[in-house]
């Protein structure tokens, strides 16, 4: 097996080499041939003569040709602008109009517009949350002091008499008025900014008049000329709030007793039998 391979390999080499020369004769027949001009020797001796040659030595070589335009394409079709003109138009035929209004203000070359102030007719119950009452008619939230208008505020240091007894009735009057908000929001005709002065307006919650709560049931007097005053005239007739007697603190439950000695402070001198001044535990003796 061996000797059939080496002898196959030895037999290869020459039908090698003869592809290989018959291929290079192929092709270099196959070689194309640049003919070259002759040159005038009379036109090289004379160099002042005015006979240039027509064509340069290299004729022979094809020059590239010239790119094409594309073709049009198979629907287009070429317009003549003298035949397809516009129509003539006389002058009196045209009329000029106004140009249209924008379709929003968005389009308009100018700045915005500043917001429209609101004007006290124009203010609607503004939400004011977690309302605290600081007074029986007066309201504090979120930078507003609002009076509620149509009644006198009862502040909370006034005091009533009754029977020669006088009583707090102006912490008892914001207490129940505290009760009455439980937090929740108020709305008042108020500017929608708040201000440290305090702004008299008209309040309520949901449906029911704050003012007329607090003159009904005598937690504020009604306002002279104001529209609570025949509410107000009937909570003094019936005695109601801070026109009623001294309320009854007997059903509190009474404060604890205190138990075990009572504390002493501890920068006194309790005396000791005999006379004696002991100093407390915490302090120490005078030097003698």
């Amino acid at each position: 097996m061996r000797l059939l391979q080496t002898a196959l390999a030895v037999l290869a080499i020459p039908v090698m080499a003869a592809l290989v020369v018959t291929g290079g004769r192929a092709i270099k027949g196959s070689e194309s041939t640049i003919t070259v001009d002759r040159i005038d020797p009379d036109a090289l001796a004379d160099p002042s003569s005015e006979s240039q040659p027509d064509e340069p030595a290299t004729a022979a070589i094809p020059a590239p040709a010239a790119p094409q335009p594309p073709k049009p394409a198979a629907h287009s079709r070429a317009i003549d602008p003298d035949v397809v003109a516009p129509p003539a138009l006389s002058d009196s035929e045209l009329e000029r109009v106004e140009p249209r209004a924008p379709l929003s203000d968005l389009a308009l070359a100018g700045p915005p517009k500043p917001p429209k102030t609101k004007m006290p007719g124009d203010w609607n119950g503004t939400k004011l949350f977690q309302p605290v009452a600081t007074a029986a008619g007066l309201i504090e939230s979120k930078g507003y002091a609002v009076a509620v208008s149509g009644v006198d505020v009862v502040k909370a240091d006034e005091t009533c008499s009754d029977a020669g007894k006088s009583w707090a009735c102006g912490t008892r009057a914001r207490t129940a008025f505290r009760a009455f908000l439980r937090g929740r929001a108020v709305a008042c005709t108020v500017p929608p900014d708040g201000g440290r002065d305090i702004i008299t307006a008209e309040c309520h919650i949901g449906n029911q008049d704050i003012g007329q709560w607090l003159v009904e049931n005598g937690w504020a007097r009604a306002a002279q000329g104001g529209p609570y005053v025949e509410a107000g005239n009937k909570a003094r007739a019936a005695k109601k709030g801070i026109f009623g007697p001294v309320p009854k603190l007997d059903g509190l439950p009474a404060l604890p007793a205190a138990s075990g000695p009572a504390p002493v402070a501890p920068d006194s001198i309790l005396p000791a039998d005999g006379g004696a001044v002991t100093p407390p535990v915490d302090q120490l003796a005078p030097a003698q």
